[in-house]
Order: structure tokens, then sequence, then C-alpha cells
């Protein structure tokens, strides 16, 4: 069902997402990890887990569905219903519930259900399009019979006999490494003079700026007045939504209504499916917005919901 889609899709951008009615998952993050026992490398991501408890509707998921599919919160809420419906018939006739890409429901000894993630999803948009790796194993025996082998080999390079026939790789290595050693000390020498040369230069440049420092004088007839600007700190993250519009004029002709009656209405900007997005104030923490979105729903705005999102 393309509800499944849809969970898949808030999955990526809440930490919660309630299925009214049947429970809620979860996401937690996880950084890359390795499997040694079938030498795979998994990237970090987010791992979905599943709360039973968590079933009363907080409006994210039906506000979701109603907007992409342009239909009335009601029948979104419907719409929901009707598949919680069918994932709790199929658990009871003991069948296994797979949610593609998400995980699989089952019921186990003691008819408690029980929620196996799907390992093909990072639910992370920084880890998106990351893909497992499996490493081939090192041949470690192998490794080890070229390794004796070379041992076995290599004294007979340079046996006894073969050094007294060739002394003069003695004195051409004694040659080389004097060399090197007046090489790198007229380099030292050499970097040493260029220093002290740069450091004297800049002693003399720091003098005369400071003397001109000290010379310059400054005069303003007509100081101009000072100004004090109050600019607004954008802050909070939890952002309760008034509506989403197609047309941007209605979207803002919302926020006036809505300064009219005290809200700090804004304006934030195109969601991905073109709609203008308004709300009603954003607050710092969950439970300041989840506090404002109750008293919102009872005075306001029944269909209201909470977005979480970055500024």
């Amino acid at each position: 069902m393309q509800l499944a889609t849809y969970i898949k899709d808030l999955l990526y951008r809440y930490e919660c997402v309630i299925i009214p009615g049947f429970g809620a998952f979860l996401t937690q993050y996880q950084s890359a990890t390795i499997d040694g026992i079938n030498n795979t490398m998994f990237p970090p991501g987010k791992q979905v887990s599943f709360n039973r408890m968590l079933q009363t509707n907080d409006g994210l998921l039906a506000n979701y569905v109603a907007t992409v599919d342009g239909v009335t919160y009601e029948a979104a809420l419907q719409q929901i219903r009707n598949y919680t419906a069918k994932l709790s018939l199929s658990l009871t006739e003991d069948k296994e519930v797979v949610i593609p890409q998400i995980g699989t429901f089952l019921l186990n000894k003691e008819q408690r259900v029980q929620f196996i993630p799907s390992q093909t999803e990072t639910f992370s948009t920084a880890s998106f399009g990351l893909a497992s790796v499996a490493s081939i194993p090192v041949q470690r025996e192998v490794y080890k019979k070229e390794t004796e082998a070379l041992e076995k080999t290599a004294p007979l390079l340079f046996t006894p006999e073969r050094r007294k026939k060739m002394p003069y790789l003695r004195y051409a290595a004694i040659g080389v490494l004097a060399l090197s050693l007046i090489g790198l000390g007229g380099i030292k020498w050499y970097e040493g003079d260029v220093a002290n040369h740069n450091f004297v230069q800049k002693q003399k440049a720091d003098s005369l700026v400071g003397v001109q420092i000290q010379e310059a004088t400054f005069s303003f007839s007509n100081p101009l007045p000072a100004i004090n600007i109050s600019v607004p700190k954008e802050t909070g993250r939890y952002h309760i939504v008034a509506g989403a519009f197609r047309v941007e004029a209605n979207a803002r002709k919302k926020i006036e209504q809505l300064s009219d009656k005290g809200y700090s209405a804004k304006y934030l900007g195109e969601n991905r499916f073109g709609l203008h997005q308004v709300v009603y104030n954003s607050y710092a923490t969950r439970l300041e917005a989840q506090k404002a979105l109750r008293e919102i729903k009872q005075t306001e705005n029944r269909d209201a919901w909470l977005l979480v999102q970055a500024l």
C-alpha cells in the first residue's frame, strides 16, 4: 500500500512516526559498523525500532497523507485505520507482515508483536546512497608460505664468499652516506640564513608601520549618529504548521491573519511537494511545541500539526 512509502519518507525526516492505533516507529543514529563474521562494512545511518505503546495520533502521518493525496484530514485518517486493521488481522492469523524497506512484524510464542527492522535502508539523508561493502578475507596461509620461501632464499644473497668478492660495495655505500650528510648540512645552513634574513626584514617593516600609525590622525567634523538595529533571531526547530498552500499569495495572506491574532507567524518556504508552508510559531523544545499544539487544536485549528525542521 502507498502508506508504506509515506511512512518511509517520514522516517528520513523525523525521529518518531506514529501509526494511530497500531504503534510508533522510532529512529536512533548508529555509527558505521563492521560485521567480522561476514566481512562486511555497513555505512552510518539511523536504526529503526518499534514501540507498541505509542498509538495516540499526533497528526503527522494523517496530515502528510492528506497533503500528498490531496484529500481531507478525515479521509486520510480513514485510510490509516483501514491499513492498521489489515495489519492487525494478518498478525492474528499468525502471518508475517512485511512493510517494504522498513521491517517485518510477527507474533512470538507469548503472542506479542515482534519487529525485525530491514537492513536495506539507512533512513539518514547524510548516508543516502551509501551501500554496504564486503571485503575479501586475507589468505594468511598463502602469505605465510611466500614469507617462508623468501626467508630461505634471502641469506644466499649475502654469504661470506659473496661479501669478500664485492668489497667495492662497502666503499660505495660509505661514499653515498658522506655525500648525503654534506648535502643535508648545506641545506640546513641555507635554511637558517634565509630565516634570519626574513626575521630582520619583518622587524624593519613592523617598526615602520608602527611609526606611521603613531603619526596618523583622524578627524570627523560631522559624525553620523549611532543606529541600533534589533534583528529577531530565528530559533527553534519545532514548528506548528497552520497550513500549506499551492499559491504563495494565499500563504502570505494567512500570515497576515495569524499576525493580527497575535501569533508569531512566519513563512517557511516551499516543501518538496511545491506547497508554501505557514506556521503559527517555532519552539526550541518539543515539550513547548506540543503544549502549544494542544492549545491551538482546542481553540484555533484542529488540523494543525507539528513539523520538525531546522531553519
